[in-house]
């Protein structure tokens, strides 16, 4: 069933339980996040990061993403994760994108505001939820120059006041792309920005929280945590073992059996770490 993010993030918000938002680069990371999800009868977040994004048009990924939504009975949202322009965000939009994110974090705070305030402008007129960030959360693996920035409580509250977005992305102490759970997020920020908004709040980078930072995190109002790097792991190691194993064997899809797999069990283990139970 497609669907966009709004209800489901803002019910998780009001829950102990979080919503998944994975990044996936085609069928086959996509069709395992699917059938993770369908085990809890839960809502999934499908991800196009910006490496995704050069790799596939959003058109074709859009495509191929709703067929698959099509085919299921959860709710499956097609996201648009970290887009820094107007365009690409209007061309997600009007490829069949139920969802986008709007990155100005980079900006200045009136500069994030107003742009923002574009995007949803273009994205009420086709039922599209938006979510925005504040705050910088770095890549562990690039922009070395890039700092984090952790978000200020009182700013999130004017953000949300002029640009009322349907989730907010927030810098509490993680960082993308961490191969290592090693993240120390700042509780006490986190409930100072609660304080200040009463939109569901995203936490990125959460291949790096630890599994008792997530039992903190459970029944806060946060709705959404973005996980890419574990299920990249995951399916790589399993690729590399399968090559090493038969390397007479030339065909993907043969070679491809187990890596799906890892990624399933991967999804499956962050379901039970944000608070859903297993149906099946």
């Amino acid at each position: 069933m497609l669907a966009n993010m709004t209800e489901y993030l803002k019910a998780a918000s009001m829950s102990s339980r979080i919503v998944p938002g994975f990044n996936v680069f085609g069928y086959e990371d996509a069709a395992a996040v699917i059938r993770a999800a369908e085990r809890f009868n839960a809502p999934v977040i499908l991800m196009s990061n910006s490496d995704s994004v050069e790799h596939i048009d959003p058109r074709h990924s859009a495509d191929l993403f709703r067929s698959l939504a099509e085919s299921t009975e959860i709710p499956v949202i097609i996201h648009l994760d970290h887009a820094k322009t107007l365009e690409l965000i209007l061309h997600a939009v009007d490829s069949g994108y139920t969802s986008v994110m709007y990155d100005g974090s980079a900006l200045p705070l009136e500069e994030n505001i107003e742009n923002t305030c574009r995007v949803l402008d273009i994205a009420s007129k086709k039922g599209v939820s938006v979510e925005a960030e504040l705050g910088s959360v770095p890549y562990t693996d690039r922009n070395a120059d890039v700092k984090s920035i952790l978000t200020d409580p009182s700013e999130a509250g004017e953000f949300i006041e002029k640009a009322p977005v349907n989730a907010l992305a927030v810098a509490v102490g993680s960082l993308h792309r961490m191969q290592e759970k090693a993240a120390k997020l700042d509780f006490e920020r986190l409930a100072a920005i609660e304080s200040y908004t009463d939109v569901p709040l995203v936490i990125h980078g959460a291949s790096g929280i630890v599994e008792e930072d997530f039992i903190r995190l459970l029944p806060t109002r946060v709705g959404k945590v973005n996980i890419g790097t574990v299920l990249r792991m995951a399916f790589g190691k399993s690729l590399k073992e399968e090559i090493a194993e038969k390397p007479e064997e030339y065909d993907r899809v043969k070679l491809f059996k187990k890596p799906m797999q890892a990624v399933e069990a991967a999804a499956v283990e962050n379901y039970r770490l944000l608070g859903w139970e297993e149906i099946c």
